[in-house]
């Protein structure tokens, strides 16, 4: 009799597995390709960064530094970064031959009037337009991005007339008016963009907690607008505050004429420019729009991004 063999003990019925085969390891220099590739895009976009922050800021440092040097070292064929007799001549002179505080403060009265009307008008309209996508709010948002290609010279005519025949030519209210409807359009582009990045299902959920629509407007989707919000006001702030064209166009008088109209008062006849008093008046002139925008850049920012996601 042959004996039985056990299949399970038998190697020939029941062979060992085969170790897996361990896969290939990719050469180094494909490893290192896509590195490098990332390398050189980073230290690309940190140069484009660079430049970008050079381009704004040493013009603004060079206005700084011609602000406080005296006559002598303005006309000098070897200029400096430093000054290196640093005084404020430029400054009193500056404060001596224009009525600077007058001219800032109808800036003010103008900028601030601008951008808090151009917001509650624009809040509803951005809401009604991103809630209620129908034909005319589409309509309504080509409209808005057609109206920025206006260039400044083809509407100033019509308005011209418009506030001659509503008498506030030569009036702040008359400027207010225009910057308000220069400044709505974008400012309600940007709205636009914040009220869809606030979930829908908030109000909804607040219906059914039985809260009318005034109420869920105020309490539920104004408080997480206010970023949004605060970052539209600024900017039309910022655009009234260096605008130049139309007041320089609808403001003759000169005890109503805004702080850009008047920079022009520091050139001659002939094109000199009193580059010292000018430099001093110029840097007053960003300091405004400068500290506003450092107090709240943070909020800023994060509405930006809140606005720039959903919309």
């Amino acid at each position: 009799m042959t004996p039985r063999t056990n299949p399970r003990k038998n190697p020939r019925t029941n062979p060992r597995p085969a170790a897996p085969a361990t896969p290939p390891t990719a050469p180094r220099t494909t490893a290192r390709r896509p590195r490098r590739g990332r390398r050189a895009a980073r230290a690309g976009q940190y140069a484009a960064l660079l430049a970008y922050l050079a381009f704004l800021v040493l013009p603004f440092l060079w206005l700084v530094s011609t602000s406080f040097k005296p006559a002598r070292e303005l006309g000098s064929l070897h200029p400096t970064w430093i000054p290196k007799d640093p005084t404020l001549a430029n400054y009193r002179q500056a404060f001596d031959e224009q009525p600077l505080l007058q001219a800032a403060g109808n800036s003010l009265v103008a900028a601030l009037s601008a951008a808090t009307l151009a917001v509650a008008v624009a809040t509803p309209m951005a809401y009604v337009m991103a809630r209620h996508r129908t034909r005319l709010a589409r309509a309504a948002t080509g409209w808005v991005v057609v109206s920025q290609a206006f260039p400044f010279v083809l509407v100033i005519i019509p308005l011209f007339l418009v506030l001659k025949n509503l008498h506030l030519i030569n009036s702040l209210p008359g400027l207010i008016a225009v910057y308000v409807v220069w400044a709505l359009p974008f400012a309600l582009w940007m709205l636009v963009g914040y009220v869809r990045a606030v979930p829908a299902e908030l109000e909804e959920a607040a219906a059914v907690d039985g809260a009318g629509r005034l109420r869920t407007l105020v309490s539920v989707t104004a408080p997480l607008l206010a970023p949004g919000i605060g970052a539209t006001a600024l900017f039309a702030f910022i655009t009234a505050w260096n605008e130049f064209f139309f007041a320089l166009v609808l403001l003759k008088t000169p005890e109503k004429q805004t702080l850009p109209v008047v920079l022009t008062h520091f050139l001659g006849a002939e094109g000199a420019a009193d580059l010292g008093p000018l430099a001093a008046a110029a840097f007053l002139a960003t300091l405004p729009s400068l500290v506003v925008f450092a107090l709240i850049q943070r909020r800023i920012t994060s509405g930006m991004l809140a606005g720039a996601v959903k919309s």
